[in-house]
């Protein structure tokens, strides 16, 4: 056996132990998951470095606008279920597979609007895939057993908060770990201090919570210190010591205890974070990207994978995000300048791992609460279910297209109401494609994706390995 899967093994062995023990916390289990001991651990014989970058799109990204039909009969169909919101085709810019459509899909043809040329560059250096109508399903779903409501379905579907969360950890608003965190769980032993295993540069998201892995939270300015803990506070320079003492004070409880570790853990990890950033390559953004958050959050990304070395991180997991999607009325104007902000972020985040040397250990994919409606509302579109998602590095098989692309239309078994797209690419399947590609093994693929057995495949195809 390899010592990679020795060590695998390992993390998966400490994983259920960590489990196990929490769950005799009882009705006290949420809060002794969050005070888990993400301590570093001793094993480090990863050979490369991987990373999982999740790009969330809060709101509900209208993909009928992102990926369009280019085909004369699919266009012509689009045009007329939404012509008030429809993109014209002269300022559409087709994107040519490498690998030739079949099946289902032979004969159709997909462009992306202008604003993301940065995207279709990426795409032509065989850099971007686009898979097809993703969404949560619990097992493999046809309009019928939709209709009849003859099989488990994803609770409170339409709903944002909820959608989002299913997304994110396969349950809905309340879910306590998401599936971007129980990786995290299984690969944080490949670093030589766990806390950077996940990151967000986005606050708290429940893609990064896992049983015994707790998300580290960044600011776009990078690591950011507790308030007053060192040097001068109220005029006083013996006070910031004084409550630096106050806060890690151990006690008696165990839960003050655990607190207490908890402060001093992030204490120390602002130390050596911020320690190793300021050696860093600083990675400017461009003048046309100076007020992007999503741009500044992928720098932030960006500037800890080039100190990956110094951290002792094998294995990282990173959320950013950009809201605004919930394009019910305006979306002409809307969508077209959060597309600008993504494609330019996008661009200046992969050329900064192809200039770190990290552009085939590094994959960056797109999530959303759902997709929209292909009918519009006059000015919009409204909430719908399954979506179309990009999926960008060095390892991804680019310039293609995978999963199956609805029947373009109205009233067909691809939808199920205003051209609401029942997916045929579950979240699980998306996923564990992904998770795959960073480490994970078949055997454990059910501690991150519960309902992944329930799919006649886990792979979708669109990475190398």
């Amino acid at each position: 056996m390899s010592a990679i899967v020795k060590n695998i093994n390992q993390s998966r062995r400490e994983f259920l132990r960590t489990a196990g023990r929490l769950s005799i916390a009882g009705t006290a289990a949420p809060f002794a998951l969050n005070l888990a001991t993400i301590g570093a651990a001793a094993a480090q014989s990863a050979s490369d470095y991987r990373a999982l970058v999740c790009v969330f799109l809060y709101g509900a990204n209208d993909h009928n606008n992102t990926v369009i039909p280019f085909d004369t009969a699919s266009y012509a169909t689009y045009l007329g279920a939404r012509s008030t919101i429809a993109r014209p085709m002269s300022a559409l810019l087709p994107l040519t597979p490498s690998v030739p459509l079949t099946g289902s899909n032979a004969g159709r043809q997909f462009a992306l609007p202008t604003e993301l040329g940065a995207l279709k560059t990426i795409w032509d250096a065989g850099k971007l895939a686009v898979v097809a109508n993703v969404g949560p399903l619990i097992v493999p779903t046809t309009k019928i057993q939709y209709n009849n409501l003859s099989v488990p379905l994803p609770p409170k579907l339409f709903s944002h908060n909820d959608q989002q969360s299913v997304w994110q950890a396969s349950a809905p608003e309340g879910a306590r770990n998401g599936w971007g965190g129980r990786i995290g769980d299984l690969m944080a032993s490949q670093n030589t201090s766990s806390i950077f295993t996940c990151n967000s540069i986005s606050g708290a998201a429940v893609f990064l919570a896992g049983q015994s892995t707790v998300a580290y939270q960044l600011s776009t300015s990078g690591s950011t210190a507790i308030t007053g803990i060192t040097g001068s506070l109220f005029g006083s320079n013996s006070a910031g010591a004084n409550l630096r003492s106050i806060i890690t004070a151990a006690g008696t409880n165990l839960f003050t205890q655990d607190l207490a570790a908890t402060t001093q853990r992030s204490i120390d990890a602002n130390v050596g974070l911020a320690a190793a950033l300021a050696t860093a390559p600083d990675l400017p953004l461009p003048a046309e990207l100076a007020t992007s958050s999503l741009a500044a959050q992928l720098r932030v990304v960006a500037r800890m994978m080039a100190s990956r070395n110094t951290l002792g991180a094998k294995r990282q997991v990173f959320f950013v995000s950009i809201g605004g999607w919930d394009t019910h009325d305006d979306q002409l104007t809307t969508q077209p300048s959060l597309h600008t902000q993504v494609a330019g972020a996008l661009s200046y985040f992969y050329n900064a791992t192809v200039g770190l040397g990290i552009s085939d250990r590094v994959t960056t994919f797109t999530g959303s609460d759902f997709g929209r409606t292909l009918t519009t509302n006059g000015d919009g579109s409204d909430h719908g279910w399954g979506s179309h998602h990009f999926v960008m590095g060095g390892a991804v098989k680019g310039q293609q297209f995978f999963g199956t692309f609805p029947i373009m239309g109205l009233n067909n078994n691809d939808e199920v109401g205003s051209g609401r797209l029942l997916p045929t690419t579950s979240v699980d399947q998306y996923a564990a494609t992904l998770a795959r590609w960073f480490g994970v093994s078949d055997t454990d693929m059910r501690l991150v994706l519960p309902n992944i057995g329930n799919f006649g495949s886990s792979n979708v195809g669109f990475m190398n390995t």
